[in-house]
């Protein structure tokens, strides 16, 4: 059992949430302001627990970060640095900018990411970009799609790898499909994958898919 706190209450927190609760970690789910009803909700759902950001990092030995990429910084700024020093930080997020209407471009892209601008500004957390590629249920079920396939993690510290690839095997990820894409300037190659994902949600009415890297 893991203490676990969720920065965000939209879908990927609560889905992430729920299922990390399930699995018997203590998680508590941290939102902008304290009181949230959608995170009071969640806790009665799920007997977990409801704060603001810095709440539920301090409670946190581990934390996801599945805020919206626009407000990324900004929270993690108002979990507070103390309470993100030393500890794994799973980066969900994407950095979608809907300036221009749908479907979004990304900001920042090609020569810097949103995994590196919050590893930059965090420097004594250990941020992992992962589970940015695929919907909400497919991060917790990923059984729900009919043959193998791949998720990727991406960062500059080998033990948040590691433990970060233990968590997502609990949550039923296969360990051979948990690709190590290496530090975490991979993350510009994961989050510009949104761009393809958006024209196939698009092209197959669903969301419901992932890919595979098929090697020889």
């Amino acid at each position: 059992m893991t203490r676990i706190g969720i920065l965000g209450t939209g879908m990927v927190g609560r889905t992430l949430g729920t299922r990390l609760a399930a699995l018997g970690h203590e998680v508590v789910m941290g939102a902008r302001q304290a009181g949230h009803p959608g995170a009071r909700s969640w806790a009665r759902e799920t007997g977990g627990g409801a704060g603001d950001f810095a709440e539920a990092a301090a409670h946190g030995e581990l934390l996801v970060n599945a805020t919206a990429g626009a407000g990324s910084c900004a929270a993690l700024r108002q979990a507070g640095e103390e309470n993100l020093a030393g500890k794994v930080v799973l980066d969900t997020s994407n950095p979608l900018d809907f300036g221009a209407g749908f479907p979004p471009s990304l900001r920042p892209v090609n020569t810097d990411s949103l995994g590196e601008q919050l590893q930059r500004a965090f420097p004594a957390a250990r941020i992992v970009k992962t589970l940015n590629t695929v919907l909400a249920s497919v991060m917790v079920e990923p059984d729900e799609l009919p043959e193998p396939h791949d998720v990727f993690v991406a960062g500059e510290d080998a033990d948040a790898k590691r433990v970060t690839r233990d968590l997502l095997v609990e949550l039923g990820w296969s360990p051979e499909h948990v690709i190590d894409l290496g530090g975490i300037r991979a993350s510009r190659g994961t989050e510009m994958y949104i761009a393809l994902w958006l024209a196939l949600d698009a092209s197959f009415q669903t969301g419901n898919f992932n890919i595979r890297v098929v090697r020889h």
